[in-house]
C-alpha cells in the first residue's frame, strides 16, 4: 500500500471522514487500478470509495487538492515580486548556459565572479530565473518532506519549518552570494534578492497549504475534544453553532448505531441481497424470495427540562440531542418549567430545534419550585405515562427551599419503566444549600452528574442501549 495513500486516508480521517478499513482497502485498489498519472481519473475513483454524500465529497475535494495538488492554485512565477525586476532587468534577453533566463547584470556578475556563475547554475536559481513553476514546486515539494512539515500541528511552527524547507532548498547559498555582491557594490544584489523574496513567497504559500491540510483537521479535533469536556454553562457564545453541530454529528453516529434492525418476514420489503444469493443454487432464478421489515420499537420518552438561568444552557444540548434522535427515539414529548411547568412538544413540531428552545426559555425561565412543576406534570401527562416509558428530568435540584412534593416523583417512579435525573452540578453539592437531590435520588432509577457534552453522549448512548 503506497505511503502517500495511507498518509491522505490519515488526513481525511482528521477531517471527520468516517472511512472503514474495508473502505481503505477498496480505495488501495482503485489507487492501484487508476494510478497516480491522472490526478482528475484518481480523484474520481477514490472519491467513488471515500466520500459519502455531497458535504463529504466537498472536504474530500478540498483534501485531494492540497495533498496531491499542492501547487494547484499557487501563483505563477515571475509575477508581483520580480514584476518590476522582470521588465527592466531581463526585458528580451534570452537563455543562459543553464537554462535560466539571465538580464545583463547577472551576465556580468557571473563573469566577474565565478562564485556567482556557480550560483547561477544551481537548479534552484535556474527555475527561479526561468520561471520554472514545476521545478520549484517538486524541489519545495521534496524539501518539505526533508523537513518534516507533515507533523506540523501548531500555527507557531510554521516559521520553523518555514526556515527548514529554505536551509534544504539551499536557500544559504543564496543569501551568501548576495552577501558577496553587496561587499563588492554589485546591481545584480538586488536582483538576487528579488528571487530570494519570491522564493521565501512560494515556501510560504505552500506551508499555508499544508497547514491547513495536516493541522486544521487535528487542531478542530482538539478544540472540539476540549468543548465535549467543558461544561455547557462555561461555553462561550462564539463556540454555540460548533457545539449544535457536533451534537448533531453525535446524534448521527448514535442514530446509526441503534436504527431499527430489519428482521426477515413473510412479507414486506424485498431483501435483494439474500434473494440473489438463493438464487444461485438455481442458476441466477429468483425462486426463493426473501422479505424484511423494519420491527420499530417506539419507546415512549419524556423530557422533563429545567429552563430557569442556572441550567438553561445544559436544557438547550439535551433537547437538541433528544430531537436530533427522532429516527431512533420518534415519541419524544418534552416539558419545559422553573416555577411552572409547560408542555414544549408543538414548539419542536413547527419550529427548528434552536428556535423552539429559544422561545420554551422564554416561556417558562424564572426561579425554580421543583414541587409546583412536578405537580403539574402529573397534571398534564400522567395518565399518558406507561410500563415502557422513560422519564428524564434536567435540573439541579435546588427548589428555593419550597416544598419538594417527593411523593409525585416517587409516583412517576412506580409508574414508569426508569426515571433518569441528570443534574448538572458535581455530586460534592448535591448536599448543599436548597438542593434537594439527596431526597430525589430515593424516587430515580438512575441519577447522573452531567454537564458536558460527552456525559452527556454517554448517558443518551446508555438510553439508546435500553430502549433498542
Amino acid at each position: 500500500m503506497p505511503d502517500s495513500l495511507v498518509s491522505f486516508i490519515r488526513i481525511l480521517r482528521s477531517h471527520n471522514l468516517p472511512i472503514s478499513p474495508a473502505e481503505t482497502l477498496d480505495a488501495v485498489r482503485i489507487a492501484a487500478l487508476l494510478g497516480y498519472e491522472d490526478k482528475q481519473r484518481l480523484r474520481d475513483g477514490l472519491g467513488m470509495a471515500l466520500a459519502k454524500g455531497d458535504a463529504e465529497r466537498t472536504q474530500f475535494d478540498i483534501c485531494f487538492d492540497r495533498f496531491f495538488n499542492p501547487h494547484k492554485e499557487a501563483p505563477a512565477l515571475n509575477t508581483e515580486l520580480v514584476a518590476a525586476s522582470t521588465a527592466q532587468a531581463m526585458p528580451t534577453q534570452g537563455r543562459g548556459a543553464g537554462g535560466g533566463s539571465r538580464s545583463p547584470v547577472l551576465q556580468q556578475a557571473a563573469a566577474e565572479d565565478p562564485a556567482t556563475a556557480a550560483l547561477l547554475e544551481t537548479p534552484l536559481l535556474e527555475a527561479l530565473l526561468g520561471g520554472d513553476h514545476n521545478a520549484l514546486a517538486v524541489a519545495i515539494s521534496e524539501a518539505s518532506q526533508r523537513a518534516g512539515l507533515p507533523e506540523i500541528r501548531l500555527f507557531t511552527q510554521k516559521g520553523l519549518y518555514r526556515r527548514r524547507i529554505l536551509a534544504a532548498l539551499g536557500e544559504e547559498q543564496l543569501r551568501a552570494g548576495i552577501a558577496r555582491l553587496e561587499n563588492r557594490g554589485s546591481p545584480a544584489q538586488e536582483e538576487l534578492k528579488q528571487y530570494r523574496d519570491l522564493l521565501r513567497a512560494q515556501v510560504g504559500d505552500f506551508i499555508d497549504q499544508q497547514y491547513l491540510l495536516h493541522a486544521e483537521g487535528k487542531n478542530k479535533r482538539l478544540i472540539e475534544d476540549m468543548l465535549m469536556q467543558t461544561r455547557l454553562s462555561n461555553i462561550e457564545s462564539g463556540y454555540m453553532d460548533r457545539m449544535e453541530e457536533m451534537v448533531r454529528r453525535m446524534a448521527k453516529k448514535l442514530a446509526a448505531r441503534y436504527a431499527p434492525r430489519k428482521r426477515s418476514a413473510q412479507r414486506g420489503q424485498l431483501d435483494v441481497r439474500r434473494t440473489l444469493n438463493r438464487g444461485i443454487a438455481h442458476d441466477g432464478l429468483m425462486f426463493e424470495l426473501r422479505w424484511r421489515r423494519i420491527r420499530r420499537e417506539r419507546p415512549q420518552v419524556f423530557a422533563l427540562c429545567d429552563v430557569s438561568g442556572s441550567v438553561a444552557s445544559y436544557s438547550r444540548f439535551l433537547l437538541l440531542f433528544l430531537y436530533s434522535l427522532q429516527d431512533v427515539l420518534p415519541r419524544v414529548r418534552s416539558f419545559a418549567f422553573s416555577n411552572r411547568l409547560g408542555e414544549i412538544s408543538d414548539l419542536f413540531a413547527t419550529h427548528p430545534p434552536e428556535k423552539a428552545i429559544e422561545i420554551a426559555q422564554h416561556s417558562f425561565g424564572g426561579a425554580t419550585d421543583y414541587g409546583n412543576s412536578l405537580q403539574d406534570f402529573v397534571n398534564l401527562a400522567f395518565d399518558d405515562v406507561r410500563s415502557g416509558s422513560t422519564i428524564i428530568i434536567l435540573g439541579d435540584a435546588r427548589n428555593n427551599y419550597g416544598a419538594a412534593r417527593l411523593d409525585l416523583l416517587q409516583k412517576l417512579y412506580r409508574r414508569a419503566n426508569r426515571v433518569i435525573w441528570l443534574n448538572p452540578e458535581s455530586k460534592i453539592n448535591w448536599k448543599t444549600g436548597d438542593s434537594e437531590m439527596i431526597r430525589y435520588r430515593s424516587a430515580c432509577h438512575f441519577t447522573a452528574e452531567c454537564n458536558n457534552l460527552k456525559q452527556l453522549e454517554r448517558l443518551i448512548e446508555q438510553l439508546l442501549k435500553s430502549v433498542r
